[in-house]
């Protein structure tokens, strides 16, 4: 948990997910205590999760004030 960065706080996620993604874990969610039923999502919780073998993808999305908005994708190789 890094609180928020301002404008480093889309560099920073993008560090996780390539971090992520070369030791194939997902990292959990922090803060989540109820889940509703109703929302068949797959939330990485606690603990991370070990990522399936084969490529995998990932988005990091940053959206800011003024329109400063990008969207990066990920690969594992």
């Amino acid at each position: 948990m890094t609180g928020h960065l301002l404008g480093g706080a889309g560099a920073i996620e993008s560090v996780f997910i390539v971090k992520a993604l070369q030791d194939r874990l997902a990292p959990p969610t922090i803060n989540i205590e109820n889940l509703d039923p109703a929302v068949t999502v797959d939330v990485v919780r606690d603990t991370p999760r070990q990522l399936p073998a084969g490529d995998i993808a990932a988005l990091n999305d940053s959206f800011g004030f003024g329109g400063h908005n990008v969207v990066l994708a990920f690969k594992s190789l």
